[in-house]
């Protein structure tokens, strides 16, 4: 990367390093104060252990498409963007009540066995799991800060941590809010932007830019070039949630639909089923114990009425929004060939 040419396996490497070391130091530093604290310390550990690293690649190439040199220094800062998704997941899964991540137990499911048979343990460990979230998000502010970046540099993006958070607790107020009201695309497609599309690409991107000092001009290209990525990637994973292979996106497939959550999946099957099939659905949706049958029920319905592939309609269109805003930023050519590989990476993935 030194040399332009974009290695994302060498960049994930790379984030990966920097997160692992910080938050095992952070995670020895928070057991240490009580032996009790141990499982806490270790989904501290959990909740980096995977990930794309994309939300970093994203900040990362916001300060080498306005013109700065690679930085072990901006790595980490740019790591940081990935602390702030995993305190979200955590909450997220917290929220809906999601029992895998990466094939892996969430959070709030692996501290109920800390808990052992004490009352009300499942509401402990939950609680356990909101505090997690918590420090991560807290960790993340620590390592931008000490990311090793000039001071003036960092004041520049400081404000958009205000921003990010924000619009990332306003899209799961939104969701929690929506859930399960009446199917509406447009609101679906509003809790997509503020709960993920901002905070995944346009945010990250904007912060990379304002930490190299990136004019103007530039920024409002980062945004009409990362909101609608960053809505394919959200549309993306909806897809992905009812009809991805669970062993490669390590999810349960019933969640939304168990869930009766807001997606533009769900909106948009609503909103094409007949008299009928909203009556199965109605009687579906929300359904706690959820069969696999059911489940395919909900699947069938979806296919007959042709909604996953409008869904693929609408991450076509934003994709092609962003490529076309992403050619008239006036930007190195290798920030271009890089942010075109990522675009891919975000939107046209299986897992």
């Amino acid at each position: 990367m030194t040399s332009g040419r974009w290695d994302p396996a060498a960049f994930k490497t790379r984030v990966d390093g920097t997160l692992h070391r910080f938050v095992a130091e952070e995670a020895d530093r928070f057991a240490a104060i009580d032996p009790l604290l141990g499982p806490v310390a270790g989904q501290l550990e959990a909740a980096v252990a995977d990930g794309k690293r994309l939300r970093a690649a994203f900040c990362y190439w916001g300060w080498r498409a306005a013109g700065q040199p690679d930085s072990d220094a901006l790595v980490r800062a740019a790591a940081s963007m990935e602390l702030v998704h995993a305190a979200a997941v955590v909450h997220d899964d917290l929220i809906d009540d999601s029992p895998l991540r990466h094939g892996r137990p969430t959070a709030h499911i692996a501290l109920r066995g800390a808990m052992g048979r004490r009352p009300r343990a499942d509401a402990s460990a939950r609680s356990l799991a909101m505090l997690v979230g918590d420090l991560l998000m807290a960790l993340a502010g620590e390592l931008f800060t000490t990311s090793g970046l000039p001071a003036a540099y960092l004041s520049r993006a400081r404000p958009l941590w205000s921003v990010m958070a924000r619009e990332l607790i306003a899209g799961e107020c939104l969701e929690i809010l929506r859930t399960g009201a009446g199917p509406d695309t447009a609101a679906s497609l509003k809790v997509v932007r503020y709960k993920t599309a901002k905070y995944t690409v346009e945010q990250p991107l904007l912060i990379g830019g304002a930490l190299a000092g990136a004019g103007t001009r530039l920024c409002e290209g980062y945004r009409a070039y990362g909101l609608p990525l960053g809505e394919a990637f959200q549309l993306r994973d909806d897809l992905l949630g009812l009809f991805g292979d669970p062993a490669l996106t390590g999810k349960a497939g019933a969640d939304d639909v168990r869930g009766h959550r807001p997606t533009a999946l769900l909106a948009e099957t609503w909103r094409l089923a007949a008299a009928d099939e909203r009556k199965r659905l109605r009687a579906l949706m929300g359904r706690r114990g959820l069969s696999g049958e059911e489940l395919e029920a909900v699947r069938e319905v979806m296919r007959r009425l042709g909604t996953p592939a409008r869904i693929e309609d609408m991450i076509e269109a934003r994709v092609e929004e962003a490529l076309d805003a992403l050619s008239e930023l006036d930007v190195p050519a290798h920030a271009v060939a890089a942010l075109t590989e990522l675009t891919h990476s975000a939107a046209l993935r299986t897992a």
